[in-house]
Formats: structure tokens, sequence, C-alpha cells
């Protein structure tokens, strides 16, 4: 299967989405992307899963999918 991104040290710092990229770090405010995770509770935003392609990232409690070229605004 071909990767879409490779994707590493995902974490949540406050309202921070920290990832890194294809080699790259970024820093994402989840206010700016998804209203769902804004309201979601720490331990719901804890539990995500990064899918084994590197397109995107679930929050299964949340029931919320960002794709990585999201994200990152690839068009």
């Amino acid at each position: 299967m071909d990767r879409a991104h490779e994707v590493e040290n995902v974490a949540l710092v406050g309202t921070m989405l920290k990832l890194r990229v294809d080699g790259r770090d970024y820093e994402i405010d989840l206010r700016e992307i998804s209203r769902r995770l804004c309201l979601a509770t720490d331990e719901q935003r804890a539990r995500f899963e990064v899918s084994p392609s590197g397109y995107g990232i679930h929050w299964p409690k949340v029931d919320e999918d960002l794709s990585i070229d999201g994200l990152l605004r690839i068009a």
C-alpha cells in the first residue's frame, strides 16, 4: 500500500495539534479546523488513530476525521 504521508509524533497540547508530517513539524490550532474537536473533552481528544496509509487522523469518541492534506492545506 502506498503511503500518502509519514505521520509521527501526534500530540494535543491545549488547543494545539502538534505533529510531524514527512519530516516537518507542524502546530495547528484546533479552533481553526474543527469545532467538534474544540468542544470535545481532553479524554475524547486524547484518543485518536492515524490511518495506516498516512491519509488522516480519526477521533472515534468525537466521530471526527481530518485529512492530512486538509490540515496542511495541500490542494
